[in-house]
């Protein structure tokens, strides 16, 4: 299903994804942002099925008009980032990519869009709320453990013509070098495609100002 995201569906899927746990997102709004991404059907006892890029989501609506259960908000959360990504997606060739990153989150946008919705990816917690994600410790940075965050990353650039990446830090604790080094071991054919990592403070940015910085820099290699 293409995905077709407001910018009330991107807040409340932001919302989704908070930490700590939001306690407040209403019910209508969660149904509208999940009924823009997956395909809805509603089931003879009131239950909804969202299907998105094989995977599939069953919610019974809330009584209360927010969405107050942390194991149904988790099952949200999980569904978004299993369907995410379908296992043989690629974006369509010669695209120019943007990818910006950090250990908690990547979102991998087209650049030459204006207000281009991007694709997250988020390391996955297959315990949800019952257990926290794994992190060790490097230089005072916390870095997940999981591998497959970076592979998932990478799988989402098969196809793009030149990959920008954007990242907060540098040195042993950046989540750049992370996925460089993902990259350089189990994917040399997308290094090549790397045009450029550049350090950012991207928590200061809005998108539009990233894919402004994108198209500079893309502009700039192409003259």
């Amino acid at each position: 299903m293409e995905t077709q995201m407001s910018r009330t569906h991107q807040t409340t899927y932001n919302a989704v994804f908070q930490h700590p746990i939001a306690r407040n997102i209403h019910w209508h709004d969660v149904r509208s942002m999940l009924s823009a991404l997956a395909d809805v059907t509603e089931e003879h006892n009131g239950n909804l099925k969202f299907t998105r890029n094989g995977e599939m989501l069953t919610v019974h609506p809330p009584q209360h008009k927010d969405v107050s259960d942390i194991q149904e908000l988790m099952q949200i959360r999980h569904f978004l980032e299993r369907s995410a990504i379908p296992a043989q997606a690629t974006v369509a060739e010669g695209v120019h990519l943007l990818v910006v990153i950090d250990h908690r989150e990547a979102r991998i946008y087209r650049s030459e869009l204006h207000g281009s919705v991007p694709e997250r990816i988020a390391p996955y917690d297959p315990y949800g709320s019952h257990r926290k994600e794994r992190y060790v410790e490097d230089d005072g940075q916390r870095k997940p453990e999981l591998k497959p965050f970076y592979e998932a990353v990478a799988r989402t650039l098969s196809g793009a013509e030149k990959i920008l990446i954007l990242g907060s830090s540098t040195g042993s604790s950046s989540a750049m070098n992370y996925l460089m080094s993902e990259l350089k071991e189990h994917h040399p054919d997308l290094v090549r495609r790397v045009v450029g990592t550049i350090v950012v403070n991207e928590q200061h940015m809005t998108e539009d100002q990233l894919l402004a910085e994108a198209r500079a820099f893309y502009a700039a290699t192409e003259t």
